[in-house]
């Protein structure tokens, strides 16, 4: 969702504070805003729209150069993508000014408190309340940092706050409750930043936030307390990837970079996970051995994405271990009800490990009694801090909006976790845990294979670019391939477009079928799911028969679906529970080639943002 950068340092804020933005732009934002502390006083600038119309205005009008500074783009959430409500908001005195991000719950009660004590607010942000509630205190207690303690106290619902005060020239305050915010710590320089990517060509090292904490940046150093003023443990930590890293690299597009990277992201995720006895040794597994032999019943939540991941998890926790596994999305969790007891474990997946649904599914989980792992990309954030155990997917960062090499490494971690508890049960031996690493192992390759086979895919996703809607069938594994493959085209190409399981098209979606319409087919293969492969081949049969575009997803050496294929892609041969691996690259390349044919944005598409931080 939004993103902020704070500045205090030798350098000019606003040169730091704008590229620190720029490398947020991954997160979707509506407007952009910064503020600047320079000659004893406070000057800002903000605009509706792209960070490129916030630069015009600064180029019209620049502000005065300063040390100290703030910056933001919005998502909107109250009030409409309009200059009055971009951030940063100042008080009626314009000596203090903050960005937010998340949602203030209690905001409309306290608008109704400072509009009968005089104040005058301009915008529809439940944001600009803080600016003044932080203007009263500080008149009252002559310090930032408590000021901000003081009315976070008062504040309900998730938020990062970050804010500046005129008479505090050198210092810039946060604050944190469910919503990410990292410190960069440097040479005379500190930063505050809802991603380390928007200070990592300054410093690799970062110190993460806990919940409820207030942070103040000096030129000096950093202080941490909690929401009532007592001192705060920090956790240190040093980024392990650089600024190249977050960089396209020669490509147009970031989400092509990433769909590149995905043979070494999923070598990454496996590195040093087994040793020579073929046990497997995970991230930080807190949860005792015991402890996972009694569970009765495993509970994914996740969103989007990375709940298609724990769907295809699914099948191979159940198949690993035997224990049965239920996929839940996460936004719905814990509003059923959900049975849950000290015998369930719980994995949560999170690209971010900030999105907030499966965050609040997680603390319902544990407050049941439940176990909870997280399969995360991202050191330090809030879902593997609160959870019992964490499988970190070392995929580096993934700035386009679109998730690719992210789902794969899910994937890959969730297949591991699957290994890891059918270790710790017994129910898979040490030899057969080293065959499934070892042909996991080679997945990477296979993906390479497939990303060097294609350029006929992208043609057919340009002959398809008039088109109004794709349909994609799935059977087994094949089930959640077809809906990552409808996701993607929804995401980037604005497109209708839907995931069936293969054996539902005569329960009502056959009638969608007509004449040209494309139907994208993941056909199982042929020798570890035999009946499976039959069933889908008439399934192609069927769509065909009533005048469908058949594009068909098979493995090498699949003769059987060659006379029912209009548009045949090969990939290659897999076990059945990894074909997912390679099955997807395709309809990735699909999806982001169509989209460049319509014409769309494809890194950062409508509407939509990187990390959802906000339920």
């Amino acid at each position: 969702m939004c993103g902020i950068v704070g500045y205090v340092g030798g350098q000019s804020a606003l040169d730091v504070v704008i590229a620190g933005l720029r490398r947020l732009e991954y997160r979707g934002y509506d407007s952009a805003g910064v503020a600047v502390l320079a000659d004893g006083g406070l000057a800002a600038a903000k605009k509706a729209g792209k960070l490129v119309n916030l630069t015009k205005v600064l180029d019209e009008r620049p502000l005065p150069d300063g040390n100290t500074g703030i910056g933001h783009t919005r998502w909107a959430t109250h009030g409409g993508p309009t200059d009055a409500n971009a951030h940063p908001h100042l008080d009626n005195a314009g000596r203090v000014s903050v960005v937010h991000n998340g949602i203030i719950e209690n905001f409309a009660s306290l608008r109704d408190e400072l509009s009968e004590r005089g104040h005058a607010l301009h915008s529809e942000t439940d944001t600009e309340v803080v600016s003044h509630l932080l203007a009263e205190n500080f008149s009252s207690c002559g310090d930032l940092a408590e000021a901000m303690r003081q009315v976070c106290r008062r504040l309900e619902g998730a938020f990062t706050l970050v804010a500046v005060h005129a008479d505090q020239p050198d210092t810039v305050v946060g604050a944190r409750r469910n919503s990410p915010l990292v410190v960069g710590v440097g040479d005379g320089e500190t930063f505050l930043a809802s991603d380390v990517a928007a200070f990592i060509e300054h410093t690799r090292d970062a110190i993460e936030l806990g919940q409820d904490q207030v942070v103040e940046l000096s030129r000096d150093g950093v202080q941490v307390t909690d929401f009532d003023g007592a001192a705060a443990e920090v956790r240190e930590y040093h980024v392990d990837w650089d600024a190249s890293a977050a960089e396209k690299g020669g490509y147009d597009y970031f989400m092509l970079k990433e769909i590149a990277e995905q043979p070494k992201a999923v070598s990454d995720t496996l590195l040093g996970r087994i040793d020579g006895a073929g046990q497997l040794h995970l991230d930080e597994i807190r949860i005792p051995p015991r402890v996972l032999r009694e569970v009765d019943k495993v509970v994914i939540v996740a969103c989007g994405t990375a709940y298609h991941a724990g769907m295809i998890a699914k099948y191979a926790i159940e198949h690993w271990t035997r224990v049965p596994c239920e996929t839940e999305l996460a936004s719905e969790f814990r509003y059923r009800d959900p049975i849950l007891d000290s015998r369930t474990l719980v994995i949560a997946i999170s690209q971010s490990g900030e999105t907030m649904d499966t965050l609040m599914a997680l603390r319902h989980a544990r407050e049941q009694g439940a176990r909870v792992l997280a399969i995360c990309n991202t050191n330090g954030s809030t879902i593997p801090r609160e959870s019992d155990a964490v499988l970190y997917t070392h995929a580096g960062p993934e700035v386009a909006v679109a998730s690719t090499k992210a789902f794969l490494t899910q994937l890959v971690a969730c297949y591991l976790v699957a290994l890891y508890l059918g270790q710790v049960r017994g129910t898979k031996w040490g030899d057969e845990i080293r065959s499934v690493v070892g042909q996991l192992a080679k997945i990477g390759n296979e993906v390479e294979a497939v990303l060097d086979t294609m350029e006929p895919v992208r043609e057919l996703a340009r002959s398809l670019a008039d088109r109004d809607t794709v349909l994609f069938l799935g059977r087994h594994v094949g089930f959640p391939v077809a809906l990552e493959g409808a996701l993607k085209l929804k995401e980037l190409a604005y497109m209708h477009a839907e995931g069936f399981a293969a054996g539902e098209l005569k329960h009502g979606p056959i009638a969608l079928i007509e004449q040209g319409v494309p139907v994208v087919v993941v056909v199982p293969s042929p020798r570890g799911r035999s009946v499976l492969h039959d069933k889908i081949v008439s399934n192609i049969q069927e769509v065909r028969a009533r005048g469908a575009l058949t594009i068909v997803i098979a493995e090498e050496g699949d003769t059987v679906v060659e006379p029912y294929a209009d548009h045949l892609v090969r990939v290659p041969v897999t076990p059945t529970l990894l074909q997912p691996l390679v099955a997807t690259v395709p309809l990735q390349v699909f999806a982001c080639e169509l989209a460049t044919a319509r014409g769309n944005e494809v890194d950062q598409p409508r509407n939509l943002a990187k990390s959802v931080t906000v339920e």
